[in-house]
Formats: C-alpha cells, sequence, structure tokens
C-alpha cells in the first residue's frame, strides 16, 4: 500500500503524506514510526526542497497590504500570484499562477512562451471567472513589469480587486508563491529534461489542475488536498 501511495503520487511523497493518504485518504490505522521505517526498508523517499532565485527589480509602485501575513479566514480574501520559467530543447516555458493564499488552490494560471503583461492578464482572468471573488479581494505581487503593466493594473482594479506588493528584492514578502514553485520546480520540472514546449505545459497543466488542485495533500491543510479543504473548510481556517 505505501507502494501504491507513493507511485500515485508520482514519487513526490515523503513520510508526512503517505501517513496522510493512508489514514485520511484510504481508512488504514498505521503508526507514522512503523510506516517511515517500512519506507527506509523499502527505499522509498519524497523529493527535496528546492530554493529558488528571483531577480531584483528598482521600480517600486503600490503598496504591501499583506505583510507576511498570508493566513486567511476563508477563500478569495487573498491571491497571490507569480511568474516561473523553464528551459526545454525548444525554449523556454512561461507559467504565470493565481493561488489562493485559504486554501493554496491554483484559480488561475497562464503558459506562454513569452514573458509579457498578456501572460499576467490571462492568469488574472481565468481566477476572476473561475472565481467571481467580492470587491475587496487582495492581488498580492512583486513588482515585475509585467504586474506594473497598465493593463494588469486596470483588470484588476475594474474587477474590484486591490494590487498589493511587496517590498523590492524581498521574497519573503510574496513567500506563499515563492514556497509553491519550489515545490514544482521540486516536483515536476526539474525532474527530467524537457523536449518541446507543449511536452512541458501539457505536464505543467496535468500538475497544476489534476495533481496540485486534486491529489496532492498539503501539510498547511491538515493533510487535505487544495478542493478538499474548501468544502470541508469553506468559511473557517483549522487552528
Amino acid at each position: 500500500m505505501i507502494r501504491q501511495v507513493h507511485l500515485a503520487s508520482r514519487g513526490v511523497y515523503g513520510g508526512r503524506r503517505v501517513h496522510a493518504e493512508l489514514t485520511l485518504g484510504r481508512g488504514i490505522l498505521v503508526g507514522h514510526g512503523a510506516m517511515t521505517m517500512l519506507m527506509h526498508r523499502a527505499g522509498i523517499k519524497g523529493l527535496p526542497g528546492n530554493k529558488r532565485r528571483r531577480p531584483t527589480h528598482q521600480t517600486p509602485t503600490a503598496a504591501d497590504l499583506v505583510n507576511r501575513q498570508f493566513t486567511r479566514t476563508g477563500p478569495d480574501q487573498l491571491w497571490v500570484t507569480d511568474i516561473t520559467e523553464h528551459p526545454t530543447r525548444e525554449g523556454k516555458v512561461y507559467c504565470c499562477v493565481v493561488l489562493d493564499a485559504y486554501s493554496c488552490r491554483v484559480v488561475g494560471w497562464s503558459i506562454d512562451s513569452t514573458q509579457t503583461a498578456t501572460l499576467v492578464n490571462n492568469a488574472l482572468g481565468m481566477a476572476i471567472h473561475n472565481r467571481r471573488p467580492a470587491t475587496g479581494t487582495l492581488i498580492h505581487s512583486d513588482h515585475g513589469v509585467q504586474y506594473t503593466s497598465w493593463a494588469f493594473t486596470r483588470r484588476a482594479r475594474a474587477s474590484g480587486l486591490i494590487p498589493s506588493m511587496g517590498s523590492i528584492g524581498d521574497c519573503f514578502d510574496n513567500a506563499a508563491i515563492e514556497s509553491f514553485w519550489g515545490r514544482v520546480q521540486t516536483e515536476l520540472l526539474n525532474r527530467r529534461r524537457w523536449k518541446t514546449r507543449i511536452e512541458l505545459a501539457n505536464a505543467i497543466f496535468d500538475y497544476l489542475e489534476i495533481f496540485h488542485n486534486r491529489q496532492r495533500r498539503h501539510s498547511a491543510l491538515k493533510m487535505h488536498t487544495p478542493i478538499e479543504y474548501e468544502m470541508l473548510y469553506p468559511n473557517t481556517h483549522l487552528a
């Protein structure tokens, strides 16, 4: 059963998430220590973390309305967004994600071969269409030129969103999305070499929509998946 769970997680899960899937997902009573011992004996282990460096932007714009406080009491109170890039043999692929800070759910995303304002606007547009947020939702980002663009700011404000940006060059001011991208790098992007942009784009789509939102158990969510967590706890964050 441990081998099955680890395989189903695409080789991502370590001891905590394997244990959560066995107990929460399959109703099997097993001690964490015994399960860890069995994993060790079988040579099964999760993937290590990954650190990600970010460029420094020079021009400050919107104020930081989050102040590193990413915990929220319900969905669509705070969205965080960022862009990552990864090479293929054809060239780079860029992905922008909008993440709900409450449930860690990817509510919007966009993939392209260029890093433009269109990339972030498409991700934001998907998030707005999918969630229909009430006026006052914070959309928190860094000071990249895509996020300081007129098009992005106009789209956000027209939908009732309030732009927020961390201080320049400080990754901790958007730690929630930085942590997310670190997992994506470790669990997907860095595990193989990608031949084409289409191949990588399809893999990113599958990871975001299928694995991350619907299958991956998150320690910050008491080992629930993001969609499961929103269904179980729609308005109150677990203590």
